[in-house]
């Protein structure tokens, strides 16, 4: 008899009863187990009695706030991490992102969008379990570029060989700029296409990026892989003699395209103002 795969397991950390049983309720009837703590000790007893696939964590808890919580359960194992945050908190929104935090939602939230950032968050992050619903992981070559190796099956990441601890919207980000090599994206664009939203607060690429180069550069201080297109947004280089491969190449061939598109954008926009004098005027036109 084949065995039913266990549901995915929510931890649910707030000290509002309400809060939590909305947001319990919501999951539930996505099609989640969850798991409810009002408090710090209560969310790391939960966290070793049973492990959780993904933590929904209040910021504002009495006694061990949700910041030591989290940084307490990554020093224990892998698990993503959603926030949530009281409007206007930004400092300590950008401290949860640097500790470790995978995504954060700001009070007052609508549940409905909550289960969303939850699904995608699971979906990003590994083939199994499956998010309820959800069709699986599509398949994808390991990636080698300047010393990193990526598995994106495995959701595994090494450089020379050391594995590194990458939350789940890091190992997206690396991923999605190593196979983009030599390509300039706004932080506008790497949020849409890494976390899926359409706005947001960028800060939140910022930060990310930070904490990636902490973990992939030999000096994150002067970069070399993932660099600062001023202006722009951010660009991943790899060193010529990290090059070569037949999956090398192939993600060469993809920044190029890219490029290639982003240069016909830029000749359909010029041949847009081709002609014109900037009085509103075509330059070949009788005054």
């Amino acid at each position: 008899m084949q065995q039913t795969p266990s549901p995915t397991r929510v931890l649910v950390v707030d000290d509002d009863p309400t809060v939590a049983e909305v947001v319990a309720g919501y999951l539930g009837r996505a099609g989640f187990a969850v798991d409810q703590a009002a408090d710090g000790p209560g969310a790391l007893a939960h966290a070793a009695l049973r492990w959780p696939d993904l933590v929904v964590l209040d910021l504002m808890l009495p006694g061990m706030d949700g910041l030591e919580v989290c940084r307490a359960l990554r020093d224990k194992g892998p698990v993503p991490v959603i926030m949530l945050t009281a409007r206007g908190d930004e400092e300590d929104r950008i401290l949860g992102l640097e500790i470790g935090a995978d995504d954060y939602v700001t009070k007052p939230f609508s549940p409905r969008e909550l289960v969303l950032r939850v699904e995608s968050v699971l979906r990003r992050g590994r083939p199994g379990p499956q998010v309820p619903g959800s069709s699986a992981l599509a398949p994808g070559g390991v990636a080698h570029r300047a010393g990193i190796t990526l598995d994106p099956l495995a959701r595994r990441a090494t450089r020379h060989g050391r594995e590194l601890a990458l939350t789940v919207r890091e190992f997206d980000l690396l991923s999605f700029l190593l196979r983009h090599p030599g390509v300039a994206f706004t932080r506008e664009e790497l949020m849409r296409e890494v976390w899926g939203w359409d706005f947001g607060d960028l800060s939140t690429v910022t930060v990310h990026v930070r904490r990636l180069r902490g973990k992939v550069e030999d000096d994150s201080a002067a970069p070399r892989l993932i660099q600062t297109v001023w202006g722009i947004g951010y660009r991943f280089d790899a060193p010529p003699e990290a090059a070569g491969g037949p999956l090398d190449d192939e993600l060469r061939d993809e920044g190029r395209r890219d490029e290639g598109r982003r240069d016909d954008d830029g000749r359909d926009e010029a041949r847009r103002y081709e002609g014109w004098d900037g009085d509103g005027r075509g330059a070949g036109s009788d005054a």
